[in-house]
Parts: structure tokens; sequence; C-alpha cells
């Protein structure tokens, strides 16, 4: 690791009268016929928050939020790794590392930032390669386990020598790889919005499954048959994507919230928290390298292996997760299931999500 530099904020204001502009200018198409959301995001939903975005929401606020939490960037393998990095005043604090997904970043985590460093965390809260400001991408490879070996480095180069991680979505592949590639200094891995190395790779039959490992089990399926277009694509062919996502934020915008309201459970969330999300897509360019994520996953061949360090699982109410599955390559210690929250539990469900880190990491004698 290089050194390791203070970074700040500030987007070019002709960056954002250049978004204003493309967002007024856009050319809309018509709505197909059929129910609303069975094709896509319907054309009247779009356009109104389309222009919410360009005519009410306040990036320079949300630039702000950001900037009252302590930003560094430095360099780990060769790529630029942008992170929070928020500490405790409670003694012996843990170090602990939450790790975003797609199509996330660290907007998700501004509501637990607070209640978890009052608990005892020190918070290191990184951009994944490609996300955000730890971009461009220094070249190929950048799969979870890679991630989670920059990010050991970042704890060693923090000075820190035992810690945890957090992850939801791709941070739920990208934490266990972090016990995989670091046991020496990782005490525990708490996951949401689990999926590979939580779920069975093949067929099963239901009637083996209890009624609630049905449920789940058909929500796998359906994913699988009707939920799963963006994650081919993405994995096959993130640059000619790319072209479409960079070029247009209402195709941006299409393309994100669209999972924001498949995968939230009671309702869309606070849509300027997902347009600060979405915000942070656009003024970056990084459709392409988020989305390169899943292309590089898909084409390494690096498959989970049994991981000893004590794992803890949050079921959020419409995440799959299987523990009988989950427990085939994870030492699974602590579960937990929720009817509350969905898929993006930090901004759904913060209070839930905060009190079961801190029972996991507590259960584990890890903190006071």
């Amino acid at each position: 690791m290089t050194e390791i530099h203070e970074f700040r904020i500030d987007v070019p204001e002709a960056d954002l009268l250049d978004l204003r502009s493309r967002l007024t200018n856009t050319r809309w198409g018509p709505q197909l016929p059929g129910e609303p959301w069975e094709r896509g995001v319907p054309v009247d939903f779009l356009r109104e928050l389309a222009d919410y975005w360009a005519t009410k929401y306040d990036w320079r606020a949300a630039e702000a939020t950001l900037n009252a939490y302590p930003q560094f960037t430095t360099e780990i393998d060769g790529q630029r790794i942008h992170f929070l990095h928020v500490r405790s005043a409670v003694p012996d604090a843990l170090p602990l590392v939450l790790l975003h997904g797609w199509p996330g970043s660290v907007v998700e985590f501004l509501d637990v930032i607070g209640p978890l460093t009052e608990a005892g965390f020190h918070l290191v809260i990184p951009s994944l390669p490609g996300f955000g400001f730890s971009a461009p991408l220094a070249g190929p490879g950048w799969d979870s386990r890679r991630d989670a070996t920059a990010i050991a480095a970042l704890m060693a180069g923090l000075g820190y020598d035992r810690y945890g991680a957090q992850g939801g979505d791709f941070g739920a592949f990208v934490a266990p790889d972090l016990g995989r590639v670091d046991p020496e200094h990782v005490v525990g891995i708490h996951v949401n919005a689990a999926s590979g190395g939580f779920i069975p790779y093949a067929e099963v039959d239901p009637a083996t499954l209890t009624p609630a490992e049905q449920v789940r089990y058909q929500r796998i399926q359906r994913f699988l048959s009707d939920g799963h277009g963006y994650f081919q694509i993405q994995a096959t062919r993130p640059q000619t994507l790319a072209h479409a996502l960079v070029d247009s934020p209402v195709g941006q915008l299409a393309w994100i919230v669209e999972k924001f309201h498949e995968w939230s459970v009671g309702g869309f969330p606070d849509r300027d928290r997902v347009l600060t999300d979405v915000t942070l897509y656009w003024l970056t360019r990084t459709a392409g390298s988020t989305a390169n994520m899943y292309y590089e996953s898909m084409h390494s061949g690096n498959w989970p292996a049994r991981s000893e360090v004590p794992t803890g699982v949050a079921n959020f109410a419409e995440d799959v997760a299987i523990r009988r599955f989950a427990e085939e390559n994870n030492t699974v210690v602590h579960w937990s299931e929720f009817d509350r929250g969905g898929h993006f539990a930090a901004i759904e469900a913060p209070d839930l999500l905060v009190g079961d880190v801190i029972a996991f990491f507590r259960g584990l004698g890890a903190t006071r």
C-alpha cells in the first residue's frame, strides 16, 4: 500500500449543469403495453423521478453529508482505493469493514455510521475497485477474491491487526473472501443479502426442504427465470452496456432504480438517498467498471472454499440464504430472520442491521 491521502468530494459545477441539461433534453420513448413494471421501469414513473432529479434534488447537500466524514485514497495492487474511515470514541473499539455491492455504494451506509461508531466500532467503508472514486480500474482481474486481498492490505496499512467485516449483495461475496484470504486477522464475518456460497448451486428437490426453505428456494428460481437478465448482460458484455449508461443519465437511472424497486420491501426507499447513489455512478462514469465486477466474478474460476471464520447471517424479508447450504462452506454461528427490510438493509432497516451486527460481534466476545 502506498501513502494515504486525505480526500474530499468536490464535483465541478460544469458536471452538474451538464447533468441537468441532459435530463431536461431526454428523448422519451412510448410506454409498452401491459401492467406497470412487468416489462421494466414505467415511463411515467421514470419521467417524474428524472424531473425531480433535474429540478429539486440537491447534490451539493449530499456532497456535504459525505464530506462530513473523513475520506481518503490510497493505491493497492496498482488500484486507486477510496474509503471512509470513521473512528469510534469508545475505548478498545473493534475495526469493522462495511462492504457494499451493486447497485450500491458507500452511500448505503450513511444511516448506520453513527449507531455503529457509538456502539464501539471503528468503521472502514471502501468504495470497491471500479466503484465511485475507486476508479478507473487499473486492469482486469478484480473479482471478489482480489477485492478482499486489497481490503486486507488496506486494514494492515491502517494498523489494524484484528477486525471484522460486514457486507451485503456483492459485499456478501467479498466479506467471506476476507475471511479466506486473511483468517489470522478477521475475527468474524457478518452478511446480509447473501446469495453465492449461501444458497444451493444445483437443483434441489423441494420435498427435502422445510416450508420456510421452500419459500426462499422459490425466490431463487423466480430470480433465475425472470430477474437475472441484468446479471447476464453485466457478466458478459459490460463494455457494451457502459456506452449507453455513461451517455444517458436517464438510462443510468432506469438501470439502477429498477433494482431498488424490485429488491426493496415496504415501498421504494428514500428517493434522495437513491438519487445520491445514482448521481455517484453518473458523475464518476463507472457504469462499465461496476458492471465489470460481474464479468470478473464469472470468469475468474475462484469458487468459495471452506472458511473457518465465525460467520453471521441476517436474512431480511426477501433474502434467499438457506442455512443448511450456507453451512457447507461457512462456519455459521449466528442466524437471524427479519420480516422487515429488504435487499438494501442499511437503507431500509438500519436499526435491524445495526442491532444484528452488534449482537453478532458481542456474541463472539469481540466487542463489549
